[in-house]
């Protein structure tokens, strides 16, 4: 630690004695980064305070960034006190920027904007964008032709231009741009981005931003046309247009098909965190190759995020990047703010113009991307709340006005402003306020929300809190990336490929919601979970020398990279080997049965401990029996015994009593497991192969009529 301290000061020395000696630039360079340092210390706190600010109102908290930005930006307090803070938020001399921040913040909130957009998508129920794309195309669709027309309108009746003025095209294409990161955080913020409301709006503004970046291209050509005399041709939009949607579409769909491809390898890249940046890596890239393709770098890192979604990462990066998060979406927001020019609004018929524009854009959004989904089954309460998702303008409006200036049609900066303003302040609260409505916003609930549930209750919340984590601690090592969703709500969500476990754990009760097909394995997971419990109260209640030699505690499990899970008959096929299966067992009691079953597993090397591990699995038996009916038992075990999953498979000639309570649990079948402690392996996953495996009635027949090891073995893997 010491030695690399040392390195970095003097790192940080020869740096600056550099600085200092190469002259002006370096030194204007450096005192530019310092600014920046500084800009980003007062952005984080006046970011914090407009939060908490707007939260105490009962307001949206983007709107306090928002506003913070404003109030900070070089527009407000920077240009009345100019030399505040060694005048922290003047533009560097002979730098420009058309959006009124330096290229060094404009650049920390292209990069924000991407993580935002990334973890949204990441956040997204992919099955559930599929099944709205449809109407998110509608959406997107009816919002451009809507709000382009509403724009040209207002440059054409109230500014009196041509219908092919520049100014006129202009302001139609930027009435077009929608901001779908305002929208996608208060949606996150309420939870909401995976409801039918919120995937539309999602997929709506993924087309909205490819059509809005097809009419800017248009709309510049055509200007472009003009201001050079030349005729504009009508197959160079064609031209544009293929090029935006088959890159857009192609990527999406490439994405989806490589993700889990993809994921599979960067689990061997290191620790969850490590893999989760490489991921943010991976969005970067796509979002630099969308932005050299003319397309918009957010679209890019949204369909990354969307296909990283359909993986079982998705919940993995959203936890691990979640600092990230906090930190650079804020300024985001606040940037954006500081965009805003207020002296803007001091023109003469600035305020008149803007007003009208900003109505008329908010209407524009409302009826274009509301109407079609009454036609999808949404409700005028779902209408309404598509169309407000969709009405914030933000940055990209911005964007857009800041290339009209440049080409010299400035007279519209000053409506672009107000109207971008009005919409990303009032938008919010009216979608929060849509939202409020106690009404449904579909005809038809969304389907996934009826999964079959399990409820287990417990006498206190500190059995529930502690079974608990000996449930995500299995799940863990059964390869499952884990994840608290809300930790006010106790809600967390587990998976692992197209396995999705559901928990809710209140102060009583532990609740597993899960497809019919995950079921088997949730009652195998708590069985066990359960059992390691009650194995901790009875260590527990003895004298504490006899306890301390309990075994490596779970935290000492190291955590590695997962394969991929394997199909059921996969699992079986990879750990029942036919030297470990005893066509007839010569013991006739349960004791017996598991000792001749680790001896034929001895012989064959695949235990090095034969008394730790018989030990181990009577002590299982002990606590709770592994008799599951219709004659079959699963003795099983974690054991240090053994240094890969493990198995033996036997058949007895009478019916055997695998339990200790008066009722007893009769079997023929017995299927002995034993895992290492300390090494991640499927070990639940192949006890709920084989019992699903065994539920067939004519499958447990094969096997009893079997005379001989192979026959048992071909007939437990035949399908």
């Amino acid at each position: 630690m010491k030695k690399g301290l040392l390195l970095f000061a003097g790192v940080l020395c020869a740096s600056t004695l550099l600085a200092a000696g190469t002259g002006g630039d370096s030194a204007s360079l450096t005192h530019r980064m310092m600014t920046l340092a500084i800009q980003l210390g007062i952005i984080l706190f006046a970011a914090r305070m407009g939060n908490i600010l707007f939260t105490w109102l009962k307001l949206p908290s983007v709107l306090g960034e928002l506003c913070a930005g404003i109030a900070i930006g070089p527009y407000a307090l920077g240009a009345l006190w100019p030399g505040w803070v060694f005048q922290v938020f003047e533009m560097a001399p002979g730098v420009a920027s058309p959006v009124g921040v330096s290229p060094e913040l404009y650049g920390l909130c292209t990069v924000a904007s991407i993580v935002l957009l990334f973890l949204v998508g990441a956040e997204t129920d992919l099955k559930m964008f599929m099944r709205y794309s449809a109407v998110g195309s509608l959406v997107g669709v009816g919002g451009v032709i809507f709000s382009y027309v509403a724009g040209a309108m207002i440059a054409h009746y109230m500014l009196g231009m041509a219908w092919t003025d520049p100014t006129a095209i202009l302001m139609g294409v930027m009435c077009t741009a929608t901001s779908v990161s305002i929208t996608a955080r208060i949606l996150s913020d309420k939870r909401k981005l995976d409801s039918q409301e919120g995937v539309t709006i999602l997929a709506g503004a993924v087309i909205d931003d490819v059509l809005g970046i097809i009419l800017l291209a248009i709309g510049m050509g055509l200007i472009s046309a003009q201001e050079s005399g030349a005729s504009f041709s009508w197959g160079s939009i064609l031209g544009i247009t293929a090029k935006c949607f088959g890159i857009w579409l192609g990527a999406t769909v490439l994405g989806i098909v490589v993700s889990r491809r993809v994921a599979w390898l960067l689990r061997f890249c290191g620790s969850h965190g490590e893999v989760a940046i490489l991921t943010l890596g991976v969005a970067l890239l796509v979002g630099g190759l969308f932005e050299q393709a003319s397309l918009a770098m957010i679209i890019g890192a949204y369909v990354t995020g969307l296909s990283f979604s359909r993986t079982d990462m998705g919940v993995m990066i959203q936890e691990k990047l979640h600092g990230v998060y906090q930190f650079l979406v804020p300024v985001f927001f606040v940037v954006m703010g500081m965009m805003v020019n207020v002296g803007e609004f001091a023109q003469e018929g600035v305020l008149v113009a803007g007003l009208v524009y900003t109505a008329v854009a908010v209407l524009a959004k409302v009826v274009g991307c509301g109407l079609p989904t009454l036609f999808f089954g949404f409700t005028p309460v779902g209408a309404l709340r598509v169309g407000l998702g969709m009405v914030p303008r933000g940055e990209v409006a911005l964007i857009i006005a800041g290339i009209a200036a440049a080409h010299g049609h400035v007279e519209i900066l000053g409506v672009a402003v107000l109207m971008t303003m009005l919409t990303t302040l009032i938008s919010p609260t009216l979608l929060l306020g849509a939202f409020r409505i106690n009404a449904p916003g579909h005809r038809k609930a969304a389907e996934g929300d009826g999964l079959p549930a399990l409820t287990y209750s417990f006498p206190n919340h500190a059995i529930t809190n502690a079974v608990m984590g000996n449930i995500l601690r299995n799940l863990s090592k059964e390869g499952f990336f884990t994840h608290q969703i809300d930790p006010a709500q106790g809600l967390y969500q587990a998976r692992r490929d197209d396995t999705t476990i559901n928990v809710v754990c209140g102060d009583l009760t532990i609740v597993f919601s899960a497809t019919p097909e995950a079921l088997p394995f949730v009652r195998i997971v708590m069985a066990e979970s359960l059992a390691e419990f009650e194995g901790v109260l009875d260590a527990l209640r003895k004298p504490i020398s006899e306890s301390a030699h309990i075994g490596i505690a779970a935290t000492d499990v190291p955590k590695h990279a997962q394969p991929k899970a394997p199909g059921r008959l996969d699992v079986l096929a990879r750990h029942v080997r036919e030297e470990a299966i005893v066509p007839r067992l010569r013991a006739t009691d349960r004791d017996g049965i598991i000792h001749e079953l680790i001896l034929r597993l001895r012989d064959l090397g695949a235990i090095h401990d034969v008394e730790a591990a018989e030990e181990e699995v009577l002590q299982r038996e002990r606590v709770m029996s592994t008799g599951v009916g219709f004659g079959v038992a699963c003795p099983h075990a974690r054991t240090n015994a053994v240094s890969s999953l493990v198995c033996a498979i036997g058949v007895t000639e009478r019916p055997v009593d695998f339990s200790d309570d008066e009722e007893g649990r009769a079997c023929r079948i017995v299927i002995l497991t034993l895992t290492p402690d300390t090494v991640n392996s499927p070990y639940m996953t192949f006890i709920t192969a084989v019992l699903t495996a065994l539920r067939a009635p004519a499958k447990r027949e094969a096997l009893l009529q079997a005379t001989d090891a192979a026959t048992i073995r071909k007939a437990l893997l035949t399908p």
